[in-house]
């Protein structure tokens, strides 16, 4: 009975303990799951190593996007630099080396965009409106260029306004009561420079906006007297006293021969030229984004100038000016301006205006009265504005500064084409374009043709 009684307590016991042992193992893997499930503290961070860190490679030239593929999916495909290489090693490799034929034959060509201010009139000098590309046609060198940008929309104008003081007295009497008619013609949006020239050239302000106050100013310090007649100093009628083509009296004979006659007419300068080409320095200058424009008021005589024609010619067709003008003087009278056409050398050019127009897609008028020249100035603005600008993509090489001719055509009968002659190639403003507002039309780019 004693035996059987210890038997029964050393079991309950066994059994008492060994449901201690498993409370106590499922209480340790208890607390052993919430200390792992408590997040450690944050570390303290370090600075980097600086002397480590390399400049970056310039960006590989990326494969072009295939129809229906994602931008990211390319670029991911295109490896840039290996583990193993540093950018400054891929950078001194240069171009990979050509693996395939279809590579060596591949020609890689420089593009840039020129583009081409132009007026369209018809049959009775009217301003031809709702043009579209469709009827543009624009060629280079004779070749057909595709029609990259057609605008239509107005920009700002940068205008040099170049004056001449060297015309006759009565003459720049006219140009004086017409100056206050001009500053009327330009928008707020414009700027206007003033130069003036007579034995010389003078600028009488930098650009300024149109309607300021200080343009007004300017302009009221612009006006001069403008000169006379000059008339012969020799001769007979240049002594105090003369009978039968003797001096009498004992008057000083100054060197002449009793019984000559002389007549000699002074020098006039007329430094058109260099007018000119300081307003195209000033010009060139100015936001690529601005119509560039030389306005002249002058009756186009040349004389006395450093620069030759062909000089400020090739200048301005370097940097896309254009200059209109309006004709005062004798050079405005119908019927005038035909002793230009066969010079005389070492004599003065009566009308240089024409020339200077035509070649860079200006236009002139001829007044003679003082209400046509103050007509002129709002009649010739209204014209800029009626311009239109088409864009091309030339595939001429860019080093090439050879002259380029250009042409513009629109395919409707009966219409009258205003536009450059050409241009010469200008390497810094090569690849810009002039983009007059935001709401322009640009002509659709062309599907590539499968290969």
């Amino acid at each position: 009975m004693t035996l059987g009684t210890q038997r029964m307590w050393v079991g309950g016991l066994a059994l008492l303990l060994a449901s201690a042992g498993s409370q106590a193992g499922a209480q340790n893997q208890t607390q052993a799951q919430a200390q792992q499930s408590v997040p450690n503290a944050p570390q303290p961070q370090t600075l980097p190593t600086l002397n480590s860190i390399t400049p970056v490679a310039p960006a590989l030239p990326s494969a072009p996007s295939q129809a229906g593929a994602s931008t990211s999916e390319t670029d991911a495909a295109v490896p840039t630099t290996t583990d193993a290489q540093t950018p400054e090693q891929v950078q001194d490799q240069g171009p990979p080396p050509v693996t395939e034929r279809s590579q060596a034959n591949t020609l890689s060509v420089n593009v840039q965009l020129h583009s081409i201010p132009f007026t369209v009139k018809d049959s009775k000098g009217r301003l031809v409106p709702g043009l579209t590309y469709r009827d543009v046609r624009v060629y280079e060198n004779g070749v057909l260029q595709h029609t990259s940008i057609f605008l239509t929309d107005p920009a700002p104008l940068s205008v040099a306004l170049v004056i001449d003081q060297s015309v006759t007295h009565d003459t720049m009497e006219k140009i004086n009561d017409s100056m206050g008619a001009l500053q009327g013609a330009f928008s707020p949006y414009d700027e206007v420079s003033v130069f003036t020239y007579n034995n010389g050239v003078k600028e009488q302000t930098t650009f300024t906006a149109a309607q300021s106050a200080r343009l007004g100013a300017v302009l009221e310090q612009s006006k001069a007297v403008g000169r006379d007649p000059l008339m012969g100093l020799t001769g007979p009628l240049a002594h105090d006293q003369v009978i039968n083509n003797m001096p009498i009296d004992g008057v000083a004979d100054n060197g002449h021969q009793p019984g000559t006659l002389s007549f000699t007419v002074p020098k006039e300068y007329h430094t058109l030229n260099d007018a000119i080409l300081a307003a195209a320095k000033e010009l060139a200058r100015t936001d690529y984004h601005r119509q560039r424009i030389i306005y002249v008021i002058s009756d186009g005589k040349e004389y006395g100038s450093k620069a030759t024609q062909k000089e400020v010619m090739r200048f301005l067709q370097t940097n896309h000016i254009e200059v209109w003008a309006t004709q005062v003087g004798e050079s405005a009278i119908k019927g005038m301006g035909f002793v230009d056409r066969v010079h005389i050398p070492l004599t003065m050019r009566d009308d240089v205006l024409p020339k200077y127009t035509t070649a860079t897609g200006g236009q002139f008028d001829s007044e003679f009265r003082p209400k046509g020249i103050e007509e002129s100035f709002s009649h010739i603005t209204a014209e800029v504005r009626g311009q239109y600008t088409v864009g091309y993509y030339t595939h001429e090489s860019p080093y090439n500064e050879s002259y380029r001719k250009t042409e513009v055509r629109v395919l409707r009968p009966g219409l009258t084409i205003i536009a450059p002659d050409g241009y010469y190639p200008n390497a810094a403003d090569n690849a810009r374009m002039r983009p007059k507002t935001a709401a322009t039309t640009p002509a659709p780019t062309p599907t590539p043709a499968p290969q």
